[in-house]
């Protein structure tokens, strides 16, 4: 058994800690960051698979993530556009592949005006919604008792609206059926990038990546705090008293200090023994949060082929096994790679199925958007995020039906001595790397005034 004190104890070593853990130092305070896993960076990590760098977990950076931008650029990292000349392509229900460009998915004209009316009435909801505080809005309550399933059919009968619209948020973001979450959860899922439209614009969401890879931000973080960061430490006990905090990991290291971080997925709660227990409000609201449940993809090829039949790589449907994909191509990299994504119940029955039919299910996806090319990449791989111990799903928790507006304005609520950070709470840059750095900055603000009163 080893023991130390540090004035803030930190638990997680993601975008959030060790945003929280710079600033702390920066102030003045000790600090040390408690890691299970063997790296830093959380639901950030670039890694070599058969030779190709990929990035398996986030990796984009929006215009409108400024906290992310900040810290990038104050890292000296280098950002590069993600690869959109040419035209994009749309599968419909009958499996009718169609080219395009701009945001506005080729459905015919009736349900593309549709879609567009939907979108002018969920942006003019979600100006309405102050993105860290959503269960303020008069109509709260009646928006998260109703599943966004539900609410879009209320608003048309036009199935392919329906099922264009549900995507941008419930496979695309929340990677939950549309009828696992409310119309308040959606509408906090747009207000935190701004408007719903910026979640339609994929030239907008998805408009930067990081030479080199987005793990870089917290792999310079942790290394400013050099031997404060301790990994391989899960951590199985906190302790408070009215003097200070005691925290003990599997590995036999107790750490004691004034103030503790737990900054790192709150699904990971229920792992940790508190003496005394967490107050049953905070027990109760964390029953009604789970992670969502997505399969990354990644084919490596030769060369980026489709770019010869002019598209740019960006491909949607709804009612294909990989709802999206994209040109991931890697900077300066002569092969091309796609980056694919497979969400909620789809990404269900995959994991029923052997890999290799799971592999053979989701290149044919692929085939339909790219050809037959697709089908046969030199590297080919599956991040797949709900098989992670310490993350257990993605891209972050959100509420069941009703708990955001009954239990959401006390997710960040500290505990005494315990305070709370990560991206799954965040307004702006809710379950982004942006959020997770914002969450990291106003925790360590919260924790710096009260060192000092």
């Amino acid at each position: 058994m080893s023991e130390i004190t540090r004035d803030v104890i930190v638990i997680g070593a993601g975008a959030a800690g060790l945003t929280a853990a710079n600033d702390l130092k920066k102030a003045g305070l000790s600090v040390v960051v408690l890691e299970a896993r063997d790296r830093v960076g959380g639901r950030l990590w670039t890694d070599v698979i058969d030779g190709a760098m990929l990035e398996i977990g986030g990796q984009w950076i929006s215009p409108d993530q400024e906290a992310l931008k900040e810290t990038v650029e104050e890292l000296g990292l280098e950002t590069f556009s993600r690869y959109r000349e040419g035209d994009s392509v749309y599968v419909n229900a009958d499996g009718q592949l169609t080219r395009f460009t701009g945001d506005i998915f080729p459905t015919g004209p009736e349900t593309e005006a549709e879609i567009e009316r939907l979108i002018e009435i969920l942006d003019a909801l979600v100006a309405e919604i102050d993105p860290d505080k959503p269960w303020e809005h008069p109509d709260a309550e009646a928006l998260d008792r109703i599943s966004f399933e539900a609410w879009i059919a209320e608003q048309t009968d036009d199935q392919e609206a329906r099922d264009n619209i549900a995507l941008f948020i419930a496979g695309a973001m929340l990677t939950k059926p549309a009828y696992a979450f409310s119309a308040l959860q959606a509408l906090l899922m747009a207000a935190s990038a701004g408007s719903f439209t910026h979640l339609v614009d994929a030239d907008y969401i998805l408009d930067e990546r990081v030479v080199g890879g987005l793990q870089q931000v917290p792999l310079l973080l942790a290394e400013r705090l050099g031997d404060d960061v301790i990994l391989d430490q899960p951590v199985n006990e906190v302790h408070t008293t009215d003097d200070g905090v005691a925290v003990v990991t599997d590995n036999g290291l107790t750490v004691r200090g004034r103030y503790v971080i737990l900054a790192h997925a709150p699904i990971l709660y229920p792992w940790i023994e508190f003496d005394p227990p967490l107050p049953r409000l905070k027990q109760q609201l964390h029953q009604h949060i789970s992670m969502g449940f997505v399969i990354k993809v990644h084919a490596v090829y030769d060369r980026p082929f489709w770019r010869e039949q002019g598209l740019s790589g960006t491909a949607f449907s709804p009612y294909e096994l990989s709802h999206e994909a994209y040109d991931n191509t890697n900077h300066g990299d002569e092969r091309g790679t796609l980056v694919g994504f497979v969400s909620d119940r789809n990404a269900d029955d995959l994991f029923r199925v052997s890999p290799e039919e799971r592999k053979a299910r989701i290149l044919e996806s692929l085939s339909h958007y790219y050809g037959e090319e697709a089908k046969s990449p030199i590297v080919y791989f599956e991040s797949d995020w709900g098989a992670e111990q310490w993350t257990r799903g993605a891209y972050a928790a959100s509420f069941d039906l009703g708990g955001l507006h009954r239990y959401g304005a006390d997710l960040r609520t500290p505990v005494g001595r315990i305070h709370f950070a990560c991206s799954d709470m965040a307004g702006a840059g809710y379950q982004h790397v942006d959020g997770a750095i914002r969450m990291g900055r106003l925790v360590a603000s919260q924790i710096i005034e009260e060192a000092r009163a």
